[in-house]
């Protein structure tokens, strides 16, 4: 399988990539992103891209992948509407269009986020990803995936981990133990099975990010 990652210099797209490159499934990796991932391996290959609102001078390198896992995001922390709707839905619905015009035969693994309104409801950025998980459901690709994870513990090795998840790392068995809780090598291989193997919903709460890393 050949795959594309997105937002691999920040915490999960790193925690995913390196699940990719462990994984004798996957076979080649393109890593698009606008600053270096860190990682060097035979299997990787990477395209530094400044703009990801203008991917006219890289879209042809899309072509004749069989996944992509979009791990690029930002927090909505001090963000207005507007600005957040253009960095989390603009962005990514104008790559997931690329994508399926050089790649209709993917799978689209979208990182979204736990609490995420399909309803697109609630709160500011709840409802700002579910339009764009809504959205994304709807282009020609082979199958959309919607990931949504909540507290994630770091792979060991990682360079790219947030601060405050370090700090909290303590808090992680206790929120294990409720069900609410992830690994991201979890995350990297439920990723990996749906692309490879299918899942039946396309929604992938917690719960199903548990099942999946485990097929």
């Amino acid at each position: 399988m050949k795959v594309i990652v997105t937002g691999a210099s920040g915490m999960v797209g790193e925690g995913v990539l390196l699940e990719c490159l462990n994984n004798p499934t996957v076979t080649d990796v393109l890593v698009i992103g606008r600053k270096h991932c860190g990682t060097v391996h035979p299997k990787l290959k990477e395209i530094l891209h400044p703009d990801f609102f203008d991917l006219s001078p890289i879209e042809n390198q899309l072509a004749g992948y069989d996944a992509c896992f979009f791990c690029l995001g930002v927090s909505s922390v001090g963000m207005k509407e507007e600005e957040f709707t253009k960095f989390t839905y603009t962005l990514t619905m104008h790559f997931a269009e690329k994508l399926a015009k050089h790649s209709p035969q993917a799978v689209l693994c979208y990182v979204s986020g736990a609490g995420t309104r399909s309803d697109e409801k609630g709160a500011m950025w709840a409802r700002v990803k579910g339009k764009t998980e809504n959205d994304l459901m709807k282009l020609p690709l082979k199958k959309v995936y919607a990931f949504r994870p909540g507290f994630m513990k770091i792979t060991k090795g990682q360079k790219n981990a947030l601060s405050a998840y370090k700090y909290f790392a303590w808090a992680y068995p206790i929120v294990r133990a409720f069900g609410v809780a992830t690994t991201i090598e979890e995350v990297g291989k439920a990723m990996i099975a749906a692309a490879t193997k299918g899942y039946e919903k396309n929604v992938v709460e917690i719960k199903d990010i548990l099942v999946l890393a485990k097929r």
